[in-house]
């Protein structure tokens, strides 16, 4: 690739990073930044890896950029990172920090960057494709670096967004804004462009690009209506168990393992998260249906079916999610009945959780708690919750405490 294009576009991103305006500040883990490790930031499409770097940027005191998927640089290749050293070398001089956007999108880029980190120097890289970085990280990369996996928005940093602030107790007026500012999230989810520009059609384009610019391209997919009905057909039952058998017959695709593999593709680019059902096997818990979960509940509800009639899909898909940003081991547990996630810590099962809309209904209720019970005797816990959207209550049932809590209150952390 030309030199003199190399530098032009350095020089052409970084004015434009740079200008980077307010935003909302995303939680970090303790010494993401002051580690010498190499730093690594993945994530969907469109969760905000770019401004992260930006808030990381803001901590430097000096730094060379770079973005990767800038269409200039589609002829970029491995031979050309030496260039894009010298480069930085001469508009900046030695640095010590270096920030690169979408790096995976460059074959090789793993043994550059361990270069600059024998070198000394400290580096910050995000991507899109958690396998693709997964596997490079740990071949030449391994034990060189630390990771954290962006999504969406949280509550917490909707509401940052929203300037509405944090307490445990709420007068009746703001109760009201917090149910609105609730609903809206459910509703339209935590991509951060679509937060802040309101622009809810956007989330249909938004799908369409993680369809097409990360899975059917990235993995030249030619089956693309096979593979187009698999995603719809994920998107329009999450929570539910599904199996690749049921999925290979209802859509007439080829085969299991064909179905096995979009999955896994869909996982890669974070698009879908499967939970299995939790055994002591390994090998049960993989033949067994899976649930699948999606990367924000207003891609689901823009793509799916309609928010109204999907509000506890909304609210279990909230729970899951925000249980992944909490670097939880997730499972459900089904037997005669079925509780929605059971946690686990090393080889020791430490919490069962119950996602229910509303228990307005006796047989809702008993229901949910039936599950519960039945996780609980099997697992042998004592404390359980229910995350509900409104109610609040404590109850004992045959020895397990029971608590019901606002899935407000469980978002933010207040209970």
């Amino acid at each position: 690739m030309d030199k003199s294009l190399i530098r032009q576009i350095a020089l052409d991103q970084k004015t434009t990073f740079e200008k980077k305006g307010d935003f909302v500040i995303r939680t970090l883990p303790d010494n993401f930044i002051a580690s010498k490790k190499i730093a690594v930031i993945s994530g969907i499409r469109r969760s905000g890896k770019s401004t992260l770097l930006k808030q990381i940027s803001d901590n430097l005191s000096a730094y060379c950029y770079l973005n990767f998927e800038d269409e200039r640089m589609l002829d970029f290749t491995y031979r050309d990172f030496n260039s894009l050293y010298e480069i930085f070398l001469e508009l900046y001089g030695d640095q010590k920090n270096y920030l690169f956007d979408e790096i995976q999108n460059i074959f090789g880029w793993e043994k550059f960057v361990r270069r600059l980190f024998e070198d000394g120097k400290k580096i910050f890289v995000t991507g899109s494709n958690a396998k693709l970085l997964s596997s490079e990280l740990a071949t030449a990369l391994s034990g060189r670096y630390i990771k954290h996996e962006l999504y969406p928005f949280s509550f917490k940093e909707f509401l940052d967004f929203k300037k509405f602030s944090f307490k445990k107790y709420y007068n009746t007026k703001e109760k009201a804004v917090l149910s609105r500012f609730l609903n809206e999230y459910f509703e339209h989810g935590g991509f951060p462009e679509i937060v802040t520009g309101g622009n809810k059609k956007e989330l249909e384009q938004l799908y369409q690009d993680i369809l097409v610019k990360d899975l059917l391209v990235r993995f030249k997919i030619r089956e693309t209506k096979a593979f187009r009905e698999v995603a719809l057909f994920l998107l329009s039952n999450i929570s539910s168990p599904v199996s690749f058998g049921n999925i290979r017959n209802l859509l007439g695709i080829k085969s299991v393992t064909t179905v096995k593999n979009y999955i896994d593709f869909f996982e890669e680019a974070y698009l879908f998260f499967s939970v299995y059902k939790f055994d002591y096997s390994v090998k049960k818990q993989i033949i067994n249906d899976r649930k699948i979960y999606c990367i924000d509940t207003g891609l689901s509800n823009a793509v799916a079916f309609k928010f109204s009639e999907n509000l506890g899909k909304s609210l279990e898909n909230a729970v899951f999610l925000e249980l992944k940003r909490r670097g939880k081991e997730i499972y459900y547990h089904k037997n005669k009945k079925e509780c929605d996630f059971i946690l686990r810590e090393n080889s020791r099962i430490t919490e069962l959780i119950q996602a229910a809309y509303e228990m307005g209904d006796p047989k809702t209720m008993q229901r949910e708690i039936d599950g519960l019970l039945e996780a609980a005797e099997t697992y042998k816990i004592s404390r359980v919750s229910i995350i509900t959207l409104n109610q609040e209550e404590s109850l004992k049932i045959n020895g397990v405490k029971i608590k019901i809590v606002p899935i407000w209150k469980w978002l933010l952390e207040l209970q």
